[in-house]
């Protein structure tokens, strides 16, 4: 992975001491909260609802064991021993004092770690695939070209004051396991004719308009994608809204120019960078993705062993397949039954930690899904890891179930919330291994967010939750028909909402809808698409 070389670390150097600095002023009362809010929200650090939150940027997710360790204690140190894993691939600390907020920026610096540009109208943290450079499927490693956009849109002078918020993801396989066609630009790296090159799409994006992302160019010689992204930003920068913040992400404007015709200014600005020539040198690349080179000693391919139901349950729903013969890539849930979906305590974060070094190559990953990734571990180890696992309460096989909840933080802690989210998750999770359904539905997506920000990613749920206020209460829309993935489509809201109670009723008759109409192995989405929202209309509301 990316080690930090002298620039960088001393760019993030530079920013905890210009951080520490405000910050005094701000306790001392020389800044009022209305001059610092910009400065904190440049580094990461948001007033919510009980305490300022820290986000930390964990760039396409991936992270050593020695970064893992260093979270465990500033999760201890700084905030009340655990954090929060989210849906950017970052981790968030909901319990910090501002008097020692520096102090946490100069512990994370110590790591080659930092809170910057994950907040603000900015380029937030680049998000990749949680198996990149493992995946058996993939045409490239995406990840070099993740940290080659890092390092070009960090501090970046043109866009860091952008008319909204600003995401990006890469991948390189067929499978979107990113959402891909949900940030605002999605770059596939794909092979033509034995070139590698970028295809990208861009407009993408959920929230109060969600809104699906267009492919705007097939292909992007790889030797120019960073002035193609370049281009695209310009033009979003150039005309997009900065009079209405609900207007101002680039997919209303891709949607009111029409994909054609933003397509044809970012060409025109597309050759005119050409000529300029501020495409990073081809050798900074290749310093990059050499970082990126895993030297997996050879193995050969292990049967694993099924003799144990539990540890057979659990391969089959938290593995994937690997590239390398005798590999395999295991994930672990941060959602046990009942618990709150993202979370992982000091000493769970310790022992991932430390797994990952005995039985891996010391390398962890952050899923979209909010889970933890071991990209390379032997298959011989795998019972092994398994065991170990299951000893630290880490070992739920439910990868992907109707238990794998994506949840957002919601009014348990966000100011912007209008319904908890956890209360739900953990009451539908509760739900559904109690009834021992979770097996017969099989593949079911469930997402919730707890306002229309969809930090949950509820618009891209199999199923989905949105918490709403009414007249002073908490009420739940439900979705369905949603998906981040390579068949990517929006959830449709089935009717009235209902209320906590209500709505795990409803999930659940959802679910018993789909045992009663499925066809073969259908998943619930197929099942859905197949025959449409009228039958659970019925079953919800008669």
């Amino acid at each position: 992975m990316y080690r930090y070389d002298h620039y960088d670390q001393a760019m993030v150097d530079a920013r905890v001491a210009e951080f520490r600095d405000q910050a005094r002023r701000r306790l001392e009362g020389k800044l009022t909260e209305d001059q610092f809010k910009p400065l904190r929200l440049m580094n990461g650090l948001y007033l919510q609802l009980h305490a300022y939150m820290l986000r930390v940027a964990i760039p396409y997710g991936t992270l050593d064991a020695r970064q893992m360790r260093a979270l465990a204690d500033i999760a201890e140190k700084y905030d009340r021993g655990y954090g929060h894993f989210t849906t950017r691939q970052n981790i968030q600390y909901n319990w910090i004092k501002l008097e020692e907020a520096a102090e946490l920026l100069a512990d994370l610096a110590k790591v080659e770690m930092h809170a910057i540009q994950t907040s603000g109208n900015c380029i937030r943290n680049i998000s990749s695939d949680h198996f990149a450079g493992a995946a058996a499927d993939e045409v490239a490693d995406p990840r070099p070209y993740a940290e080659l956009l890092r390092q070009w849109s960090s501090f970046h002078p043109e866009f860091s004051a952008l008319p909204r918020k600003f995401k990006i993801a890469v991948i390189a396989s067929e499978r979107d396991r990113a959402a891909m066609r949900l940030h605002d630009i999605g770059i596939r790296i794909v092979a033509r004719d034995g070139a590698i090159g970028a295809q990208f799409w861009i407009g993408g994006g959920m929230g109060r308009t969600p809104m699906i992302a267009p492919c705007i160019r097939e292909f992007v010689p790889i030797d120019q994608f960073v002035t193609y992204a370049e281009a695209a930003l310009r033009v979003y920068n150039r005309y997009g809204r900065r009079d209405n913040k609900f207007k101002a992400r680039i997919k209303i404007l891709v949607h009111e120019l029409g994909a054609a015709e933003y397509a044809r200014q970012v060409e025109e600005e597309f050759a005119h960078l050409l000529t300029l020539g501020i495409e990073p040198p081809a050798a900074e690349l290749a310093r990059i993705a050499e970082q990126f080179t895993e030297q997996l000693p050879n193995n050969h391919e292990q049967a694993l062993d099924d003799r144990d139901p539990d540890f057979a349950l659990w391969a089959d729903r938290n593995t994937h397949p690997h590239k390398q013969p005798g590999y395999i890539s295991a994930v672990i849930s941060l959602k046990p039954v009942g618990g709150i979906p993202g979370d992982a305590s000091a000493d769970q974060m310790r022992q991932m930690a430390d797994l990952a070094e005995r039985y891996g190559t010391g390398e962890l990953r952050v899923t979209h899904s909010q889970n933890i990734v071991l990209p390379h571990i032997r298959q011989a180890d795998l019972h092994a890891l398994w065991t170990a696992l299951d000893e630290a309460g880490l070992g739920a096989a439910n990868i992907d179930t109707a238990e794998d909840i994506i949840a957002c933080p919601g009014l348990d802690y966000c100011s912007l919330a209008n319904a908890r989210s956890i209360p739900v998750a953990q009451k539908i999770s509760q739900r559904f291994a109690e009834s021992g359904k979770t097996a017969a539905l099989g593949e079911l997506k469930l997402k919730i967010s707890g306002c229309i920000n969809a930090c949950g990613h509820h618009h891209a749920g199999h199923i989905g939750i949105l918490g709403v206020d009414r007249k002073g209460t908490e009420n739940y829309q439900l979705l369905l028909g949603g998906s981040e993935a390579e068949d990517v489509s929006l959830g449709k809201i089935a009717g009235p909402g209902f209320d906590e109670a209500g709505i795990v009723d409803a999930v659940e008759t959802a679910a018993e809808v789909y045992l009663r109409e499925r066809r073969d192995q259908e998943r619930f989405l197929d099942t859905y698409r197949r025959i449409g929202m009228e039958p659970f209309k019925e079953a919800l509301y008669g």
